[in-house]
Formats: structure tokens, sequence, C-alpha cells
């Protein structure tokens, strides 16, 4: 009877085992199918930035500029900022975009010099900085944390910085004796940086129902820059077609004083709606 008793409970848990794998293996492979997550934001950040421009038959303008967020707005003239990221088991591709085209004016100039000499105070200067920027990171994700609480991702990959800067200007001929006095014209400067960056990124959710999450994002970099950086951190809200998300964004960059662009940092709030599928 014991016999009949213990050959029965084997048959059922056979049984059961047998019946559970096919589960296993659709969930297995639903867990290898590819996902994606599409994001469009609004960043509007403050930008600090320290470069020179070389002048005809004349000295270099080093000009040192600090754009707040709202002398952005004003003078923003075509923006697009998003995220793709595309997921298979563990691996996945990720990658940023931001570009801004932004017209300035002398109000956001903090200090103008010349040839690392500072203009008198009493010059009269009429000055425009225009600038254009493109900042692209992609990059492969491996998930290392996969919890329904936590998420992380491991990132390594490369950013690019394509930098185009216009400066318009006009000094008074009042002190003909400096080197700029009496001067008008336009400069440019452009560039383009290529850095590898590595970091990490994930989600940490909260809640009864685990809806609300805080997203984070840091990397690290070098490369045709001296260092580049940046954090990410903020709250958001997950639905079932995606969620929506606001954040702190800043990146920072530190460059060669032979490359004539000496710092660029970008410092702001995002607002963001992500699409997942």
């Amino acid at each position: 009877m014991k016999h009949t008793t213990t050959m029965a409970t084997a048959c059922l848990l056979a049984a059961g085992v047998a019946g559970m794998l096919p589960a296993a293996a659709q969930a297995q492979a639903a867990s290898e199918d590819w996902k994606f997550e599409a994001t469009l934001y609004a960043w509007v950040p403050s930008i600090d930035i320290e470069l020179s421009f070389p002048i005809s038959g004349g000295p270099t303008i080093d000009v040192s500029e600090e754009v707040s967020r709202g002398d952005v707005l004003d003078a923003l003239n075509m923006y697009f900022a998003g995220t793709l990221e595309a997921k298979k088991g563990k691996f996945g591709v990720w990658t940023d975009v931001f570009y801004a085209d932004l017209g300035g004016d002398k109000t956001g100039v903090r200090q103008i010099n010349s040839g690392r000499i500072p203009l008198p105070v009493d010059i009269t200067s009429d000055v425009r900085l225009d600038l254009e920027a493109w900042i692209w990171t992609v990059a492969g994700t491996y998930n290392v944390v996969a919890e329904p609480d936590y998420s992380l991702d491991l990132v390594g990959g490369a950013r690019l910085l394509d930098l185009t800067a216009k400066l318009d200007y006009s000094f008074g001929a009042s002190v003909l004796g400096h080197p700029l006095g009496g001067r008008s014209g336009s400069a440019d400067r452009s560039k383009d940086f290529w850095d590898a960056v590595v970091g990490l990124k994930g989600r940490a959710y909260f809640g009864d129902e685990r809806k609300w999450f805080i997203p984070y994002y840091v990397d690290v970099g070098a490369g045709q820059s001296q260092l580049t950086w940046q954090v990410s951190a903020g709250v958001g809200y997950q639905f079932d077609w995606g969620s929506v998300l606001a954040t702190w964004r800043y990146l920072d960059y530190d460059f060669d004083s032979d490359s004539k662009i000496e710092s660029l940092s970008l410092n702001g709030p995002t607002i963001g709606v992500a699409f997942s599928w």
C-alpha cells in the first residue's frame, strides 16, 4: 500500500513537472523577446561655456558666458531630445540624442577678454553669441539586477559633442589703444568631440503597486575631451503603455587648452514621456 502511494505521488509529481515545462519554456521565450522603449523629453538647462575666437589680424577674443534657463527658452530656435532603447534578454542597446540651436545676445556674456587681458570697463561693446549643439550618446547595456523593486544596467559606449559657436561683435572706438578698439565683425568656432563613456542606469520602484519609480543614470568618460560626465535622477510613474517622468540632469565637459573650447556644462530639469512595447 505504501509502495502504491509512493508510486502515485511520483506519477503526480512527474505529471505536474511535465505540465510546468511548457509554461517555463514559454516564460523563458517571453523574456528573450525584443522589448523597446522610446522617450521624448524636454530639457531646459542653464548653459555655462568658456571658449575663444581667433580674430583676423588681431588677438583672440575669449568669451565666458552663462545662459540662464529663461534666456535659453527665449533664444531657442530649434530643439529635439529623445532616447530609444532595445532589449533582448540581458543585453540591449540605448541611445540618447539632444539638439539645440540658440541665438543669443550680449546679456548672457559674463566676461570678454582679449588675449587673456580683460577689456576696460568703459569700453562699449555689442556682442552676440549663437550656439548650436548636438549631443549624442550610443551604448550597449547589460542587465545585472532585475528585481521587482529595482533594476540596474551596466552601460558602455561613446558620446559625441558637435558644437558650433558664432560670435558677432562690435567694439567702440573710444579705446583705440586697445587691440579690439574700433573693431567689428564675426568669428566662428566648430568642433567635434568623441569620448568613450561607461556608466550605470536603472530604476527603483516604490508604492503599493510599484507604479512610482526613481529613474537614475550616471556616466563618465574621456577621449577627445579631457573629461566628460553626467548624472540624472528624478521621479516617474508607470502606466500600461509606458511612463511619465521628471528628472534633474547635469552634463559637464572639460577640454584641452588647445581646443579653444575650455569648458561646457548644462544643468537643469527634464520632463519626458516614454512609450514601451
